[in-house]
């Protein structure tokens, strides 16, 4: 399955908007952590999406 990591700058501004595929949602969870923490992004506004509009990790 698709799945979209996508992060915000408090102001609105997008900083990542990352697709990647997971064999599942743990999986998925595993991977935009993985990238938020390599790119210093994890304290931003974040979340990652399934292709069907299932949130599946947010950071507000």
């Amino acid at each position: 399955m698709k799945y979209i990591l996508t992060v915000f700058e408090k102001n609105g501004e997008k900083l990542l908007d990352e697709a990647f595929e997971a064999a599942s949602e743990a999986e998925a969870k595993t991977i935009g952590e993985k990238v938020l923490q390599e790119k210093s992004l994890y304290k931003h506004t974040h979340r990652c999406t399934s292709s069907s509009g299932k949130l599946i990790l947010f950071q507000r």
